[in-house]
This record gives C-alpha cells, structure tokens and sequence, in this order.
C-alpha cells in the first residue's frame, strides 16, 4: 500500500526520539513534513529524517494526511481543532490538555468531527503488558499496588520540561497508572490523591468491583534510574509487571504506527482514543482536587 503521508507537530526531545524516527521508519507511514515553534528545531529534525520543515502549522496541514503532536497539553489543545476540522487523523498525547476544561475542548472537537484518532499511551503498545493485562483479566483481582518514582525533572533531567516541572508527575505518570489499573482491575468509581505532585503524589483508586489499587508518582526524586512495577494480587495468586520505562518497548513504536495506519485506512478510532485519554483525565482531575490542588 502507498505510505500514509504524516506530518509532525514539534520537534523537541521526545519528538526526535520517538515520534519522529517511529513515523519515518515505515513502511506503512511516510513522514513527509515537520512544523515547530523552533523553527531551527524543526529544520535539524526534518533533514535527519528526510522530511521538510515548514514554516506553518497550516502548511503542515496541507502536507499530510495524519498528524502526530509531540508538544506540551496546552499547545496541543490549540491546535487539534484546526487540524480536526482539516479532517486529519490524529495521533495524540497524554494528557490532552494543561487542564480538564483543555481536555474536554479537545476532546469535544475530534468527537464532532468524527476523525480517526489514536493516543500515545506507549506502555500500551507493548506486548508484554497486553500479556499482563490479559493474565489479570482471567482472574478476579482484589488489589494492587505500583510505583514509578523517577528524577526526570530534576535540574538536567531530558524531561525537565517547562510544564512537567509546573504539574509535576500526576498528568505526566498519572495517565500510565491509572490506565493500567483500570484496565487491569476494571473502571474506577472513586479516586483520591495526596501530596503534591512536584515532588510525590499518592493515589488511591477504588474500582467497580471492590478492589482497591494504590501508587506513589513522581518525577523529582534522585533515584538510580526508575522505581517502576505493578503488583496485582488476585484469587489465583499475584501477578507482576515492570513498566516499560521512559523510553518505552523498542517493539512499540511498531506497534503505534501499524495500529494507526491500520486505524486510518479502516476510517476508525482506535480503541485507545481520545475518549479513553479524558476518561483517565477526569479521574487525575478528582485525584488534584482531593488533594486541594
């Protein structure tokens, strides 16, 4: 099939260690155009990967079928609609906006106009946590507990980032948790939080049936390398997985970009949509607010 032509919105850190070389590597996608705030950023990034670096976000509208956003929420808010409105399939990022009122605008305007769109929830493209999630499925689940404590915004961290250091880790590593939890032990009716999610951030999440779960985050604690797992504990005994990591499965970006030229060419969402991305954000939402955040 002739390559989804893909256009690329950012070109900091995360964009050139990931969105970028995933969608450039094919061959179901073709990364043919990048706009950046930086425009320096976006020409570096583009020459790297054979693309061309444009000097508008409307151009890059005119230069793809798809686009992928790798900028901070609030960026990302302000231009989705645009981009719906073109009719451009979407591959987006947690969390969808700075806040629940960004979150629901975004995902208002890609309802509305009925777009494919998929969200870069990366440790769900791996395969050993869809093994996971499936092992726990098929039993009953009572509790569990996980961590992912890291040092990613401390001074020279590569995720010390303006709006990471501004929220801290509950929109950051809250999205993963809590996605996972959900997944694992099923929807979440309550949800309460504590600390301050700059330095560390407690969750506790009660789920529709019964069980409870419970994680620590954050992302300012000096710490060799990541504290990550999720321990499930069920009527058959506990089962056990690490998170990928930050830079996640080197099988996922595979997986990404197959499941999302698949979604497109279906005219499909993704089951990994924006819809899921606000569910998991209302639920950060009542955890901050909980907590008096």
């Amino acid at each position: 099939m002739t390559p989804i032509k893909v256009g690329l919105v950012g070109a900091g850190p995360w964009a050139d260690i990931f969105h970028a070389p995933m969608m450039a590597a094919g061959p179901e996608t073709q990364l043919t155009a990048i706009w950046a705030r930086n425009p320096a950023a976006a020409e570096k990034l583009a020459a790297k990967h054979g693309a061309k670096a444009v000097a508008s976000f409307y151009q890059l509208l005119d230069s793809c079928e798809a686009l992928v956003f790798a900028v901070p929420p609030d960026v990302q808010a302000e231009y989705v609609p645009a981009a719906a409105a073109a009719g451009k399939a979407l591959l987006l990022e947690k969390p969808l906006g700075l806040s629940l009122e960004q979150a629901n605008r975004l995902a208002d305007v890609v309802n509305e106009a009925g777009v494919v769109n998929q969200v870069m929830l990366t440790n769900r493209y791996s395969e050993r946590v869809r093994t996971f999630l499936a092992d726990v499925q098929s039993k009953r689940p009572i509790g569990a507990i996980a961590t992912y404590i890291n040092g990613a915004i401390l001074p020279g961290g590569l995720f010390a980032t303006p709006w990471r250091r501004e929220k801290g880790s509950l929109l950051d590593l809250g999205p993963h948790v809590i996605d996972i939890f959900d997944a694992a032990l099923g929807p979440v009716v309550e949800v309460q939080g504590a600390g301050d999610p700059r330095s560390w951030f407690g969750l506790t999440l009660r789920h529709q049936n019964g069980a409870v779960s419970q994680a620590p985050l954050s992302l300012a604690t000096p710490v060799e390398g990541e504290v990550t797992g999720v321990r499930v504990f069920t009527d058959q005994g506990e089962v056990t997985m690490d998170f990928v990591g930050a830079f996640g499965d080197p099988k996922a970006p595979a997986t990404i970009r197959a499941e999302f030229s698949a979604a497109i060419r279906s005219g499909k969402p993704h089951d990994i949509n924006v819809n899921r991305a606000l569910y998991l954000q209302t639920l950060l939402d009542k955890a901050a607010r909980s907590a008096g955040i």
